[in-house]
């Protein structure tokens, strides 16, 4: 079956107290976003000893406008992009009154009713900076952090990471030439459309932020120019009246064809770009992460969003594009994507160079045992789910349920997955951790039920 919370999904409140087996290995969890609170509640009803630090005092990551961790991304008109069956976690489905797709403050009441649903608040230790994650001796893992009591250091058997990937702005290298009079800021600084009201605005990117921003540019901008390098297959959020996600659900089990499929009726039912002056895909649909916008179609159309091709450099205020036509700007907002990095692990302990960093399962590295990954993927669907059943897995091989095949068997499957995975999509940063949502997701649960069974013999 395809994934599809529904209402009667719903688990139980967690009303009394969880008891500790303190001879469970002990977990520390690494943020208390979307990722982290799902670690954090499997470990809680797990019985798993663990800390989980959160920089700021929100819970929410980058669905929290203006987090006090200064990490978020999240802008007043940010709404999801997977219907709410498709993004809530397994056993806690969206309230029945959100509308099909939610608004960031909607996703951010929902982790906030999450946590307090499953009772574990109290786990969360706020305002506290992880700043550095090393290996020990004996194969344990020593957590420097630093909170309003100061600076300490605890060791831990397994450390879970779930600092995201949507917080260090990628920003052009090398800078295109020229002398810029104007502002330049990165999407990840953008709040609201009064930072463009009255201005002249060149957008770069292809992605969903860069389309939002654009649209919203649109309204309240003297001019709205949109550089697109390369052309994407914009796909429509309904289909026939319904959330496009809903329709067509194959079984995860299905060869990646047939996602592939999908996404091409989903792109020619949406149709063409070309006819607003952006050069056809030179990819094929189901070769690059979807992106979906109700409304660029409607501002380009009319006139309000000026198409453009790749910019070629920067003169004074202006903006000139390889095309050789240029467009007045005295702000350039770059939504040019982010970097994965983790600035408390050593980068000759772990890299993503050009965010690629192998992984088995997307979530063990198989030199660095203890170390967990936690939502470091892009599927074609939401986050959340995917790093659900990570949550689950790992609290299963912690409280001794699950064990993994072995090392060669690892690798051997690692190395295969990530050829696969890389291979669907074209070459880019940003499909170096793209996975297919739904066959992730059996992928993972048959894995897990070979383990158990490992375990049990």
């Amino acid at each position: 079956m395809a994934y599809l919370v529904k209402q009667s999904h719903r688990a139980p409140a967690v009303t009394a107290p969880v008891p500790v087996d303190e001879s469970l290995p002990r977990a520390c969890v690494i943020g208390a976003g979307s990722s982290g609170i799902t670690a954090a509640k499997h470990l809680h009803l797990a019985g798993i000893p663990f800390d989980c630090f959160e920089k700021g005092h929100d819970i929410g990551g980058t669905w929290v406008f203006d987090n006090s961790n200064g990490q978020s991304a999240c802008y007043d008109t940010l709404e999801i992009n997977t219907s709410c069956p498709r993004m809530a976690y397994s056993d806690f489905p969206m309230p029945d009154d959100y509308p099909d797709y939610a608004s960031h403050e909607q996703v951010h009441a929902y982790f906030e009713q999450y946590v307090d649903h499953f009772g574990f608040r109290d786990a969360i230790t706020f305002d506290t900076t992880v700043e550095d994650v090393s290996p020990t001796a004996d194969g344990r893992w020593d957590v420097r952090v630093t909170g309003p009591g100061g600076t300490e250091t605890r060791t831990y058997d397994a450390v879970l990471v779930a600092n995201g990937h949507h917080w260090d702005p990628r920003w052009p290298e090398p800078a295109y030439p020229g002398n810029f009079a104007g502002e330049q800021i990165h999407a990840h600084d953008y709040r609201s459309a009064d930072q463009l009201a009255g201005r002249d605005v060149v957008v770069v990117g292809a992605g969903n932020s860069a389309m939002d921003i654009a649209v919203e540019a649109s309204l309240v901008a003297r001019t709205t120019t949109w550089s697109v390098r390369r052309t994407e297959w914009v796909l429509r959020k309904f289909f026939l009246g319904r959330p496009s996600d809903q329709g067509l659900l194959p079984p995860g089990w299905v060869p990646w064809w047939v996602t592939a499929l999908r996404l091409r009726i989903g792109a020619l039912t949406a149709g063409s770009m070309t006819k607003y002056g952006l050069p056809a895909p030179s990819h094929k649909p189901g070769q690059s992460h979807p992106v979906q916008s109700e409304r660029i179609r409607e501002r380009l159309g009319a006139g309000a969003v000026t198409a453009r091709p790749a910019i070629e450099r920067l003169e004074d205020h202006e903006v000139v594009f390889v095309d050789g036509t240029r467009a007045p700007a005295d702000l350039v907002v770059w939504a040019t994507g982010y970097r994965v990095t983790f600035p408390f692990l050593s980068e000759d302990l772990v890299s993503a160079r050009d965010n690629d960093l192998p992984l088995w399962k997307r979530a063990v590295h198989p030199d660095l045992p203890g170390l967990y990954f936690l939502g470091l993927l892009q599927p074609i669907g939401a986050v959340m789910p995917l790093a659900e059943a990570q949550s689950r897995w790992i609290a299963e091989t912690l409280s001794g349920r699950y064990v993994r095949p072995s090392d060669a068997v690892v690798r051997r499957q690692m190395a295969a997955d990530h050829a696969r995975d890389t291979q669907q999509f074209y070459a880019s940063p940003r499909h170096t951790m793209e996975v297919d949502f739904d066959h992730y997701l059996w992928d993972l649960e048959r894995e897990l039920k070979e383990g158990r069974a490992r375990a049990a013999s």
